[in-house]
């Protein structure tokens, strides 16, 4: 089964999980063309408090991140991170807050993630979706290693991550992936449909909607 798009191909897709701990929910509308990949998102979580995620992603036509957005909001404040990355200049981080909270200020050291290409949202299966399919991991055994963009829940904060993705095999739902985390040790299988969404992230979150307009 292979968990890729034809570069011609167009996607319109609307998508949902749900998240059980900690609770929440995410929905995200996704759109893949020759020119690359959007998708818009709002997530709510519970942990360490209640927040609400907004989020805008963009891709080049390689699937490589140019533009992601996020804002935070929570209960009497709220804080924003635009990370904008080129092939020449690299990651630039912009980060707003408002309010008073107990999480550390936003942002990170542009530095220290500039091997990522991607970034990866703390509980989000949407950007699992990235790696999966710019390296096109359609083959039993393949295996890929990564440094990520990581970006924590709720507080904005920015950090390396050295991940691996290995293709277990497919499945009747859909194709399985080993995420393994190389810096704290976590393992989890991710199942993804054929357009490389994530149908089951074992102990993050499941899929629960989905409507597709394929043209």
């Amino acid at each position: 089964m292979a968990v890729t798009i034809e570069e011609t191909a167009e996607r319109h897709t609307f998508v949902g999980w749900a998240k059980d701990d900690p609770a929440g929910t995410e929905f995200a509308e996704v759109r893949r063309t020759g020119e690359g990949l959007s998708a818009s998102g709002v997530a709510l979580g519970t942990d360490p408090e209640p927040y609400r995620l907004d989020y805008r992603l963009v891709t080049d036509a390689d699937l490589a991140t140019t533009e992601l957005s996020l804002t935070v909001t929570g209960s009497g404040w709220s804080r924003t991170l635009e990370l904008r990355r080129s092939a020449s200049a690299g990651w630039q981080l912009t980060t707003a807050a408002e309010g008073e909270c107990a999480f550390p200020p936003p942002g990170g050291d542009a530095e220290a993630i500039a091997e990522a290409v991607d970034p990866d949202v703390e509980v989000s299966p949407l950007f699992n979706t990235l790696p999966l399919l710019r390296h096109r991991l359609v083959d039993d055994g393949a295996s890929v290693d990564l440094v990520m963009a990581w970006v924590s829940l709720p507080d904005l904060q920015v950090r390396p991550s050295r991940q691996r993705y290995t293709v277990m095999g497919a499945a009747p739902e859909g194709q399985v992936v080993q995420f393994d985390g190389l810096d704290d040790g976590f393992t989890a299988e991710i199942v993804f449909d054929d357009d490389g969404l994530v149908l089951d992230y074992a102990g993050i979150a499941r899929r629960i909607l989905t409507n597709a307009d394929r043209r």
